[in-house]
């Protein structure tokens, strides 16, 4: 059973919310405010959060932010009164997946949870890059035979690009903005030694030089 954590401070519309999912066949837990909510992330882990933005103690946008800070990055559906472009731009900033305008249609809000579960659940299922190897999105991490093979995380970074690519042209740019910020510089050198470490990893056939272009990993 999935489990969601409610933020909202309308006790009336929350717990009509909580009886709907409920149906659904949810399990729900309801915070009123930051603080508690916070409290009761803490104790339990959730599959989706469900935000309103204005509550009291501490606001869902801040409140989000401070999860995305600490490597939560459980799904975010905001539901809001906030109709200006200005708060739902920074909402997104903060790191939320979908958001819905009060008065909530409970129909549509069912439909949001249930892509955003599917696609997430998607996102993190464990790939198979062999019979003994296994490459895990949610820690980004690559296993022989379920031990961790403790790459560097930039063989990880670009191992990841790639299967986010599968079948797809990786380009240059592709490794630089995945692999260095903006500030920091990278080499030809570099690129082309993670590279041989994946290619050592899976098989030289395993990834194709296209001249002139980038990559593609074939598997």
């Amino acid at each position: 059973m999935y489990k969601i954590l409610l933020l909202e401070d309308d006790e009336l519309f929350a717990s009509t919310v909580e009886d709907f999912l409920s149906d659904e066949g949810f399990d729900v837990d309801i915070a009123i405010d930051g603080e508690e909510c916070l409290e009761l992330n803490f104790k339990k882990n959730y599959d989706l959060y469900i935000f309103d933005i204005n509550v009291p103690k501490i606001n869902g946008l801040d409140l989000l932010e401070q999860l995305r800070q600490s490597e939560d990055n459980t799904p975010t559906i905001f539901l809001t009164s906030y109709k200006d472009k200005d708060t739902l731009h920074d909402a997104f900033l903060k790191g939320c997946d979908d958001y819905l305008k009060k008065p909530v249609d409970l129909d549509e809000l069912i439909l949001r949870i249930k892509a955003l579960l599917k696609r997430n659940k998607k996102q993190f299922e464990i790939i198979k890059l062999s019979d003994t190897l296994t490459f895990n999105p949610s820690n980004k991490r690559a296993y022989e035979n379920e031990v961790d093979l403790n790459l560097p995380i930039k063989v990880l970074d670009l191992l990841e690009l790639f299967l986010e690519n599968k079948g797809e042209i990786v380009t240059k740019n592709m490794i630089i903005s995945k692999l260095w910020t903006t500030q920091e510089e990278y080499s030809e050198g570099s690129i082309r030694v993670y590279i041989n470490q994946i290619k050592k990893l899976l098989g030289k056939e395993a990834i194709l030089n296209i001249k002139g272009i980038g990559y593609k990993i074939e598997l």
